[in-house]
């Protein structure tokens, strides 16, 4: 094995961990014996899988190179359409979760849509040098309190261009081709790297479902056939861009901007069987939908001669969304008539910055101080027109009648600071701490149609102990207390695309941030040889200001609901990975992972007052996946099967109980690769039917009365989608 040439925050470019060269390269050359075995360095927390591993399996990119690594789930595009605030993407930077956090040269890409894993579909397998994974705890990491740390590290010398390229054709269940394709150009001049990158990501969808219901006295009631097409491709443009300013400093930015419009067509059918002969009731519905998202992130870095670090991270992004949904009611004779105008526009925009700076208390032991601030800030306007005798009709509501919706245009801003300070201790070469203690204090304000100003504080401690018990076998432990984004559109009013007789939902200006206690327990133990990964994981979290649907009913002849803070709940369970090369079986290439979870929760419910799960709270789920390799083919092929264990999965709302089930998803590829290098891949999405099914039934009045009303039974699926896709790099 050539000398690693390890990134490190401290050094410059030598060791991420503070390691010498000698000591990587000695850690390197012990291993280097068989070409199977990951390398293992740091005193076994530290397993490294250098580029010559991969060679075999004649990968292209760097996230093909991660997909072979036993007991790893390699992040996915990270480009595309996730809303930065308002709860969809996280709150502020984070110190990390329990999941694999991805870095690059030891760094984390300063962005949310924009995301490191998405750079790994952009980066070329030809750069990069080794992949280690991380166990343990530093000072010198870009994240904090990850399960692991997976590090990509790219070949330092290398100034040659490269250009990668994919295209793809999709096939759907209707005869429906939709093609696609990116493009990225990668290239170091000087001091500067720099990927640019541009796709277009076909995102189809036919959706048929058909809807059968009784009413109260069992009796049938009605027949609902729908036909949904969503004619959607997501357009998108991304740049990384890594500049060495000096040995000591650096600086680095990250821009995205997306366009996923969404227009969808509806047509229904509705057959009355409470009457006979059966009357037939057809509508069309007409939903253009507008979407862009917009991202800039970066970083700069200054190491000091002690060793001690400064950094500056910033993100600033908009995520707009507009759509219009006209409702048609079809005559025999083909004459539509508009019945329902429901428009529905938001902007959410983020800005956060967070400042730290890192230095060693002794050689054990480090602290990183600093803050961060946050804006987050959701633009809303709802308006809805409907088919009236009375009123006047509106050309800004489809020439229908505007009928009021309360709380329908309005502002929210949320304005954050978060100080903390962070102490890594390596008690000794087994064990290591790491204790976190942040102080949040936020300002929530509305206006518009309505106006509320709150201000709130949380302290949120955290602590992360591991132990490597063998060099194999490492235990960890966590507690921490934290506190959850909240999403704006809850305290606005917004439209309800899932129930066909609501139009829409309102707003509570009133929430607060849910919060828990999460304890957590982790075993894991990598087999020798390289054979995979075992790991567990048992957990509980102790919930508290818990956000479900809550009753705001001002009459008995209007009932409502929205979401609001129910009181406090507990969740708990129990996680199983496995992730095997079948080497007992001379079979070295198939790699095989299972994931089994299974979990429960336990909350008042605020309609009934009896003790249920959490809405729509999963029992588990089982999945398998398999990868053969067959080098001397040059190709690849396998699958994956998942299944959720459907059991008393519902929500509550006032006058309703909706509960979910679903079939098994299936899918499977085969993937060889041709002359010079080039890629062709094979899929089958949703090998199965894959039908997902829902209940829901209503009752008169107040769902606590228990005067069933109706009961409807639904079930949708979108049929299985092939698509081949060619790649390569030049």
């Amino acid at each position: 094995m050539t000398e690693s040439n390890t990134f490190s925050a401290k050094t410059g470019g030598r060791n991420l961990l503070g390691f010498s060269r000698a000591a990587i390269l000695s850690a390197g050359l012990l291993s280097a014996a068989s070409v199977w075995a990951q390398d293992s360095v740091n005193d076994d927390t530290t397993v490294q899988y250098p580029a010559s591993y991969f060679s075999q399996y004649a990968p292209v990119t760097a996230k093909d190179m991660m997909d072979r690594i036993p007991g790893l789930e390699s992040s996915s595009s990270g480009s595309g359409f996730r809303p930065g605030g308002g709860g969809r993407g996280g709150r502020g930077f984070g110190s990390g979760s329990g999941g694999s956090q991805t870095l690059i040269n030891g760094k984390r890409t300063a962005g949310k849509n924009n995301s490191t894993g998405g750079l790994l579909d952009r980066i070329t397998a030809d750069q990069v040098n080794y992949i280690e994974i991380i166990r343990g705890t530093s000072g010198d990491l870009d994240v904090r309190g990850s399960g692991q740390v997976v590090n990509v590290v790219l070949f330092e010398e290398l100034s040659n261009s490269s250009i990668s390229y994919e295209v793809n054709m999709d096939r759907y269940r209707d005869g429906t081709n939709e093609p696609g394709g990116s493009v990225s150009y990668s290239n170091k001049i000087g001091n500067l790297d720099f990927v640019l990158s541009a796709g277009a990501e076909p995102r189809y969808d036919h959706q048929e479902s058909e809807e059968d219901s009784i009413l109260g006295d069992f009796s049938p009631n009605d027949r609902v056939i729908e036909d949904r097409i969503r004619d959607q491709t997501s357009y998108d443009y991304s740049a990384n861009i890594d500049y060495e300013i000096a040995a000591n400093s650096s600086f680095r930015l990250n821009g995205l901007f997306s366009e996923n419009d969404n227009p969808t067509d509806v047509f229904r059918t509705t057959t009355d069987l409470t009457v006979t002969p059966n009357l037939v009731d057809t509508e069309r519905e007409d939903i253009p939908g507008e979407q862009s998202n917009w991202e800039l992130g970066g970083d700069y870095e200054f190491l000091r001669d002690n060793g001690n670090r400064f950094k500056v991270l910033f993100i600033s992004n908009s995520y707009d969304r507009s759509i219009v949904r006209e409702r048609y009611n079809v005559a025999n004779d083909g004459i539509e008539t508009k019945d329902l105008f429901l428009s529905s526009g938001s902007t959410t925009r983020e800005r956060i910055v967070r400042g730290s700076y890192t230095f060693d208390l002794r050689d054990d032991q480090d602290i990183e101080f600093g803050a961060e601030r946050a804006q987050t800030i959701l633009d809303s306007d709802l308006g809805l027109g409907i088919a009236s005798s009375t009123g006047i009709p509106s050309p800004a509501f489809g020439g229908l009648v505007p009928v009021s919706v309360s709380n329908a245009k309005s502002t929210v801003e949320e304005i954050r600071y978060e100080p903390f300070i962070i102490h890594n201790w390596n008690i000794n070469s087994r064990m290591s701490l790491e204790s976190t203690l942040l102080y949040e204090t936020s300002t929530i304000e509305q206006w518009g149609d309505i106006n509320n100003k709150r201000d709130f504080d949380f302290v949120k401690p955290k602590v992360d102990y591991r132990f490597n018990v063998t060099p194999t076998l490492q235990l960890r432990g966590s507690i921490e207390k934290r506190v959850s984004q909240l999403s704006f559109s809850d305290f606005v009013a917004s439209t309800d695309s899932q129930d066909n007789d609501s139009n829409t939902l309102a707003g509570n200006a009133n929430l607060r941030q849910m919060w828990l206690w999460k304890y957590d327990f982790n075993a894991e133990y990598r087999l020798p040889d390289d054979v995979g990964v075992l790991d567990a994981n048992i957990y509980y979290h102790d919930h508290h200001d818990m956000i479900d649907r809550i009753d705001i009913s001002t009459s008995e002849d209007d009932l409502q609901s929205t979401r609001g803070n129910i009181g406090d709940g507990s969740m708990y369970g129990m996680t199983l990975n496995a992730s095997i090369r079948m080497k007992m079986i001379n079979m070295p290439n198939l790699l095989i992972s299972s994931r089994f979870n299974v979990a429960d929760s336990e909350i008042t419910d605020p309609f009934t007052g009896i003790d249920r799960r959490f809405a729509f709270f999963g029992r588990g789920r089982w999945s398998m996946n398999f990868r053969h390799d067959v080098p001397q083919w040059n190709m690849n092929w396998g699958g994956s099967w998942s299944n959720r264990f459907d059991s008393n999965q519902k929500m509550y709302d006032i006058d309703d109980v909706v509960s979910s089930l679903g079939e098994p998803t299936v899918n499977a590829f085969v993937e060889f690769v041709a002359f010079d290098n080039i890629t062709f891949r094979f899929d089958a999405r949703d090998a199965t039917t894959n039908e997902q099914c829902r209940q829901r039934i209503r009752y008169v009045g107040r769902l606590s009365a228990g005067i069933l009303e109706e009961i409807e039974d639904q079930c949708s699926s979108r049929g299985t989608v092939v698509s081949l896709k060619v790649n390569g790099t030049f």
